[in-house]
């Protein structure tokens, strides 16, 4: 290992009493005073002086701002590994779901690398696939994939393919399919036909949307104001895009009636179409069609994995 040497860089030696002076009178101009003997005037400070001096606390503000903010990032970030004892408590920290979140990225990351001590946080993935969150749900039923051979994520699943959300149902549907359980294929099948978002109480609509329009899931579709002038706002339970809008601005709706229908967004149905290339049946090859061709199949991507998907069970039809 080499070895870093401290380099000082000395002062000139002093020679004489005159250069002795000089250096003095350097210094003292240097320190803003100037004289002779014990007549020192002090000078008054450059406006750039002062302005570098009232400079420093905003400089220390922007400092302390950046450190926050990069602190915030950090711990917040999903990528950060975490170790056991930080997945245990995240994983009851539901005041910050984002720290849930990360734990169950954390857990699912272990499984794909056949960590076997992923296995001590189950009891509590389970109890999370009922949590009242939407975002743990889905996320948990997410996770369960990447084990099939626990049965207690099998009957979990089970549980959340009937989930009142579609996004919780969707992914449990997909992740059914790891563990060759058909019983996700009429989810699957769903995510190929528009999703119909009906009214949760009646009133009048107001919605500035237009047909086409992209959606994340969560959106603000359009509010709703009761007789009794209370608004309630309807959001999108998933991404997509807003194929047709049934009830315009200003009309009248009764709870349960139709509002829009949304097209799910391209990696769903890029899953659906791959999952029910493994577990679909003959029944399904008409909604998968409309994806080989026209408008439906707008990406290379989605047009191949549906032509692939028809051919396997078309394939298993015919072994049976």
């Amino acid at each position: 290992m080499g070895v870093y040497r401290a380099h000082t860089e000395l002062r000139p030696t002093m020679r004489s009493a005159r250069d002795a002076q000089s250096y003095e009178r350097a210094d003292d101009e240097a320190c803003g005073m100037t004289g002779n003997g014990n007549n020192t005037e002090v000078k008054i400070a450059t406006p750039e002086a002062k302005r570098l001096r009232a400079s420093g606390p905003i400089l220390i503000l922007a400092v302390l701002f950046v450190t926050g903010a990069f602190l915030t990032w950090y711990f917040t970030w999903f990528g950060r590994d975490l170790s056991d004892v930080d997945i245990s408590q995240y994983l009851v920290d539901e005041k910050h779901p984002r720290r849930v979140q990360h734990a169950l990225l954390q857990i699912q990351q272990r499984l794909e690398g056949g960590d076997p001590t992923a296995k001590q946080w189950y009891p509590q993935i389970v109890v999370l696939a009922s949590h009242p969150e939407t975002e743990f749900r889905l996320t948990a039923g997410w996770l369960m994939g990447f084990d099939n051979q626990s049965e207690e994520f099998h009957q979990t699943l089970l549980k959340l393919v009937r989930d009142p959300e579609p996004i919780v149902r969707r992914n449990a549907a997909l992740a059914l399919v790891r563990f060759a359980d058909p019983r996700g294929r009429p989810e699957l099948v769903a995510i190929l036909s528009p999703f119909v978002v009906t009214a949760t109480e009646e009133g009048e609509v107001a919605s500035t949307l237009s047909e086409g329009a992209s959606l994340a899931r969560g959106a603000l579709l359009a509010r709703i104001t009761q007789p009794d002038k209370k608004t309630v706002e309807v959001r999108s339970p998933l991404p997509g895009k807003l194929e047709r809008i049934t009830a315009p601005s200003g009309s009248r709706v009764a709870t349960g009636a139709a509002l829009m229908t949304i097209n799910s967004d391209k990696d769903s149905i890029w899953e659906a179409l791959r999952g029910l290339s493994l577990i679909g049946e003959s029944q399904d090859v008409p909604a998968i069609e409309s994806y080989t061709q026209g408008s439906a199949a707008s990406s290379p991507r989605i047009r191949e994995q549906a032509v692939l998907a028809i051919k396997a069970i078309q394939g298993r039809a015919k072994q049976e």
